[in-house]
């Protein structure tokens, strides 16, 4: 019995070391393999690192207004005789827009002409009579006095007349009229704006640090929110003091806008162009690669691998330390230097120390270093 037991254990220990040993034999024999297993070359287009201009830039959002705008008023309350203008008329200056109801003032106007004319034939008479010697200084005084009177209440009268004809203060499109015919308006009652979108103006805001960079005709590059219209202007104000609230300082800008494409209220991106830089390193942000650990690119160079005959390209992964952005490019402060052959595509196969080959007929980044907004 205890002969029997004896074998069977032998048995099983005989049959378990042999899977065993086969099992740690195709493992061994699997890893041969894959070490001796080479994988292909990955397919990169790369660009050469060189360096160029920069055109630094400081980046804001703005507003536009025109140089000369405002919204009109009535000066004096009365019922709106007529409206002589329309909605986006373009109207020259002095050009009656709004009549208010002025016949009372024109027949006091009337009035105080013939009383005029009456105290110009007394004052006329009065000199003669002075000038003969038959008449006292104190009628001729009284008549120069009625004379002087007559003429203020015309001139009275002439001004009220004025503010019930109102004008254009200056050349420009006007707006949707806010009044209409046989309405009783009050004064300050305002009735439209008006707008010379000839000549605009965009303000916008930068911090403290940026505006010491800045300067009165400094270029100012803008730009729609839909990006369909670019526009550039000049830096022609800097606010003297700074927001104490929002520790920001204003900037304003002039724009020419003689195609009428910027319209007062619109939302700009503003960009105020700083002096160019040269022999500085860029490259498209599309290169960069951002994770946990830092940016970094993938480079590749020429490596001769232990043991091997012929030199290969690889793929090292290269961190580095980006400084300023200008558009699609970013500037690298270290880790790269002029002549190096950086991977622009292909590089979401790459793993540090692939071997690679350059295909360049996959570019899919314009290999020029200077960054130009």
């Amino acid at each position: 019995m205890i002969k029997r037991f004896l074998i069977a254990i032998v048995a099983l220990v005989i049959v378990a070391g042999g899977i065993i040993g086969f099992n740690l034999f195709m493992s061994q024999l699997m890893t041969n393999i894959f070490a001796n297993m080479k994988a292909p070359p990955v397919p990169v287009s790369v660009s050469e690192v060189t360096a160029g201009s920069w055109e630094p830039g400081i980046e804001a959002i703005g507003t536009a207004s025109a140089a000369r705008g405002t919204d009109l008023a009535v000066e004096a309350a009365g019922i709106v005789r007529e409206i002589r203008f329309k909605a986006n008329d373009t109207v020259q200056k002095g050009q009656v827009l709004v009549q208010i109801d002025d016949r009372q003032e024109r027949a006091d106007l009337a009035s105080a002409k013939a009383a005029l004319d009456l105290a110009e034939t007394a004052l006329k008479r009065a000199r003669e009579l002075r000038e003969k010697g038959v008449s006292a200084v104190s009628a001729l005084d009284s008549a120069e006095a009625a004379a002087l009177e007559a003429r203020a209440a015309v001139a009275k009268i002439e001004a009220t007349l004025s503010t019930k004809q109102l004008t254009a203060p200056f050349d420009g499109t006007v707006g949707i009229p806010q009044i209409e015919t046989g309405a009783f308006v009050a004064a300050g009652t305002p009735y439209a704006t008006l707008q010379d979108r000839s000549h605009m103006r965009v303000d916008f805001a930068l911090t403290e640090q940026q505006a010491a960079l800045v300067k009165p005709g400094m270029v100012v590059n803008l730009t729609s929110e839909a990006g369909d219209m670019a526009l550039e202007g000049t830096i022609s104000g800097i606010e003297p003091k700074i927001d104490p609230n929002s520790r920001l300082v204003t900037m304003r800008a002039e724009v020419p806008n003689a195609d009428g494409a910027l319209t007062p209220g619109q939302f700009l991106h503003v960009r105020v162009a700083l002096p160019v830089e040269e022999n500085i390193i860029a490259l498209p942000q599309t290169v960069v690669t951002a994770s946990l650990y830092g940016d970094s690119v993938f480079v590749v160079r020429e490596v001769t691998p232990e043991g091997a005959d012929e030199p290969q390209l690889q793929a090292k992964q290269v961190f580095i330390k980006v400084g300023r952005h200008a558009g699609e490019r970013v500037e690298i402060l270290e880790g790269l230097s002029v002549g190096d052959q950086v991977v622009n595509a292909g590089q979401n196969k790459l793993t540090s120390g692939a071997q690679v080959f350059i295909d360049n007929s996959q570019s899919l980044v314009e290999p020029a270093p200077a960054a130009e907004n």
